[in-house]
């Protein structure tokens, strides 16, 4: 206790990846799989949200500080406004002074699931302070249940999910609101082979994911032909992601389909930028590709054979081209200390 003259501070480093979506994405919403079933395949990346999270020193007159964009110095929860602190942290109750400092490898709002790695880092945290270990099954639960039950934010269900269990995974959204995280086995030669067909571009535009899954979300009903196909597709990718001999190109042409049915889904998906990204990299050697998140800017995904990634590099020079492998580990508590001695 301070009242003895000195304390053991506990502090925990998480390190949770972001992810990239293959084929499925808008069925992972509950308006959709609780009435129909839902399906993706997509994979954990080495990219990282960073959480440091502390006991703070009680020698300020703020009793919690968290650090992300801004800086919030605060008494109580309910003053906090990140929503996502204030909900996690009500949630688990955490009685002493709290300190939280965010660092990412991807910027925010660019579709890569980054407000979900941050969700699902802080519950493994809190977690962590608190003196527990929580399975990654219930990690990606209780972020999910935090995230639209809590917060209410419009996102589905998969970020969640990736960013808790890592890895390159099919996963199903039953009727029933049980999820099923199945890995996508391949040998360690098909999967160094389809990493390296992939190409990752920032377009440089950020937006508010929750805004452009809104009007996608209302617009599910009269989807529902669309949705459906977009299920069949994750199917016929796991199959050839699965197959002994895949023939990944195939997989690659099945992303230019997939591209198509999504920009159906809502107006805020794409734009005539976004569009020039596009076309610009199918002409040069492209098969296929996808724009990550529920759309409208953020990151661009292409699936290209190494020998055509020069030309589209070239012609996608104004872009910033970001290299990645896969991540199979999930969230994980990277550092654990009990703190100093004052």
């Amino acid at each position: 206790m301070w009242g003895d003259g000195f304390a053991e501070l506990l502090m925990i480093i998480t390190k949770t990846p972001h992810r990239i979506s293959f084929f499925g994405g808008g069925t992972d919403y509950p308006d959709w799989y609780l009435e129909n079933g839902g399906k993706v395949i997509g994979a954990a990346i080495d990219k990282y949200c960073y959480l440091i999270v502390r006991e703070l020193p009680p020698f300020f007159k703020h009793k919690h500080r968290i650090v992300y964009s801004r800086m919030e110095d605060v008494n109580t929860f309910d003053e906090i406004a990140h929503p996502s602190v204030r909900e996690v942290l009500k949630h688990l109750n955490y009685p002493k002074g709290i300190s939280i400092h965010h660092d990412a490898d991807i910027p925010a709002r660019s579709g890569m699931g980054s407000s979900s790695a941050f969700t699902v880092g802080l519950i493994n945290a809190m977690h962590g302070m608190t003196g527990k270990i929580i399975s990654k099954s219930d990690l990606g639960t209780l972020a999910i249940h935090i995230e639209q039950k809590v917060i209410k934010e419009n996102v589905g269900s998969q970020d969640q999910l990736f960013a808790a269990h890592g890895g390159l995974n099919k996963i199903d959204f039953l009727r029933n609101g049980e999820t099923v995280v199945t890995p996508v086995i391949m040998t360690h030669e098909n999967v160094s082979s389809f990493e390296s067909k992939f190409m990752l571009f920032f377009t440089g535009l950020s937006r508010n994911a929750s805004d452009i899954a809104e009007e996608q979300i209302g617009n599910i009903k009269k989807n529902r032909k669309e949705l459906t196909h977009m299920c069949g597709l994750v199917d016929e990718a796991y199959k050839i992601a699965t197959s002994p001999r895949p023939d990944f190109s195939a997989f690659g042409r099945l992303l230019n389909e997939t591209w198509k049915i999504k920009k159906c889904l809502s107006t805020k998906i794409t734009s005539r930028h976004i569009d020039g990204i596009y076309e610009a990299a199918l002409k040069n050697g492209a098969l296929g590709g996808k724009l990550l998140g529920a759309g409208g800017g953020g990151f661009m995904l292409f699936y290209a054979e190494p020998e055509d990634q020069p030309r589209i590099k070239e012609a996608l020079k104004d872009l910033l081209l970001v290299p990645f492998k896969f991540e199979y580990l999930g969230s994980q508590v990277i550092y654990y200390s009990q703190g100093v001695e004052y």
